[in-house]
């Protein structure tokens, strides 16, 4: 039962073939490698109701984080918090004729309001509703009717607003974090005077988006806008981050939506100019969601479990007591315990050092649940350890058997840095991997070669990201998607000259894009 000993019934050796704490693996079913992460890190479970999840406290935990973060992010830029209603009248969504057909076949419609027994004792919907009611999409429609009350004059402008709620789209195919019914995530809502104030707004979130998953979730994105068959409905220009998985497919990790004037006029949000005209006020919306679990899953996750970005981890250290004789208890909890108090004290990016101690006597599947779950430090105290005033330290982005041996104070002064080393290291391990894995492609058939290669018989294989030329035609656009499920994820905003035809039709190209599988 050494420190060092794995868990016989998760790893062992299999001729040359070592077996791993997550089956199946990455290379052999990432789909179901990716759900079987998220079951054995404790992150969630299926909940009774279709596509629902439940999200259980360690994921819980990763969740509060990025809000904490996030909200903080938001604040900076001037943006305050408000509520609006989860029910939304279908007729405010009939107002954006666009906006109500992009959302039409997600939504979930409330039409009565209370329950009666039916025959044989069932319960029956009953009282039908004069309007039906809608369960928020989105709330874009709801928050504009509120503007509209709250502006008169250009003096009540910019109104910066973001709500964190539940979002319910009646999705067909569900996949926990990734797509569910019933999703957490915020909206930004924003409302301004001229439309060079609106855009900015646009390109600031989304900065922040970027900032975000790059400086906390250790995730290197692209910036780029959408097309137009790929924008949010009835917005003008959709400005996006996109980030590459494991599996070579993107992941959209936040939008933000300039919607010109749109809503303002389908709700009516007009005000009064400093030159005494009336006009319409200028709108912003921005989102992002608890998908950015999903993508960190999918990012720093191996064959192991999953892997947790330090400045956002749900716990920074676990300390597991090594107590092999009831004798030794007393004073390996004591020093245990005050070791914990000494963490607790220290500060790692604005919030204290979370510790978990966990003195379960199970051997070596103690250590593998930790693992599992990504906690970035494992510390094993044990009486030999005491006795030399040491502790014996695991990253979790190193290999499970390499530890070392710390004395205490040296690493009460140095976690904070082996945190940071700890971050740094993931996101350099994704970034070498994106950018292993993204290729400018201007042929035709190699461009078909990258996302369908001929020696393989699975259809989710595929290179990565193409960054080709593109006519900016969306027939062209469709024609690829059809025919080789790859969509324009972006058009990146660092653009050089862009000459030769388009990879799709052959036409003249009038622009870069960004090509890949996506979720």
């Amino acid at each position: 039962t050494g420190r060092c000993q794995s868990n016989l019934t998760e790893r062992k050796k299999m001729g040359s073939k070592v077996q791993t704490a997550i089956t199946p693996t990455r290379a052999e079913d990432y789909p179901e490698w990716y759900q079987q992460v998220i079951s054995a890190s404790d992150l969630a479970e299926r909940s009774p109701v279709r596509g629902c999840m439940v999200i259980k406290p360690w994921g819980y935990a990763l969740w509060e984080n990025i809000v904490r973060v996030m909200d903080d992010m938001f604040k900076e830029t001037g943006v305050k918090n408000a509520y609006f209603p989860l029910f939304i009248p279908l007729s405010f969504l009939e107002k954006e004729a666009e906006h109500v057909e992009g959302f039409a076949t997600e939504c979930a419609v409330v039409t009565h309001h209370r329950l009666e027994k039916g025959a044989e004792g069932t319960l029956v919907p009953a009282g039908k509703l004069t309007e039906p009611l809608v369960v928020r999409p989105t709330s874009e429609t709801i928050i504009a009717d509120s503007f509209a009350k709250w502006v008169g004059s250009y003096r009540d402008l910019p109104i910066l607003i973001n709500q964190w709620a539940n979002v319910v789209r009646w999705e067909m195919r569900t996949r926990m974090f990734l797509r569910t019914s019933e999703f957490l995530w915020q909206e930004g809502h924003t409302a301004h005077a001229t439309s060079k104030e609106a855009i900015e707004r646009t390109k600031q979130m989304l900065g922040v988006y970027a900032r975000m998953t790059e400086e906390y979730l250790a995730r290197p994105v692209i910036k780029g806008r959408k097309t137009e068959a790929e924008r949010f409905p009835g917005a003008v220009d959709t400005m996006c981050i996109e980030a590459m998985m494991q599996d070579r497919k993107a992941l959209q990790a936040g939008t933000s939506h300039f919607l010109g004037q749109n809503f303002a006029r389908a709700s009516d949000i007009k005000f009064q100019t400093a030159t005494e005209t009336e006009d319409y006020v200028w709108t912003t919306s921005w989102g992002s969601s608890t998908r950015l679990i999903g993508g960190l899953i999918m990012t720093h996750g191996d064959d192991d479990g999953i892997i947790l970005p330090p400045k956002i981890a749900s716990a920074h250290v676990v300390l597991m007591p090594i107590i092999r004789e009831p004798d030794d208890r007393e004073s390996v909890m004591g020093y245990t315990n005050s070791l914990a108090q000494s963490l607790r004290e220290t500060y790692y990016h604005h919030r204290k050092i979370v510790v978990e101690i966990d003195d379960r006597n199970i051997g070596g599947a103690r250590g593998w649940d930790w693992i599992k779950k990504g906690i970035p430090l494992r510390v094993e105290i044990g009486p030999r350890d005491i006795a030399e005033d040491s502790v014996f330290v695991g990253r979790r982005d190193k290999a499970h058997r390499e530890k070392v041996s710390l004395k205490r104070a040296q690493f009460v002064a140095e976690i904070t840095n082996i945190l940071d080393e700890i971050q740094a290291n993931i996101f350099a391990r994704a970034e070498s991997f994106a950018k292993d894995h993204t290729r400018t492609i201007e042929d035709g058939s190699d461009f078909t070669g990258f996302f369908t290669p001929e020696n393989s018989d699975k259809p989710e294989i595929h290179g990565g990201f193409a960054r080709s030329p593109w006519c900016g035609e969306q027939a062209c656009e469709l024609k690829i998607k059809e025919s080789m499920a790859v969509t324009i994820r972006c058009l990146p905003f660092e653009q050089d000259a862009v000459k030769g035809t388009c990879i799709g039709c052959g036409k003249p190209a009038t622009t870069w894009a960004i090509f890949a599988k996506a979720y």
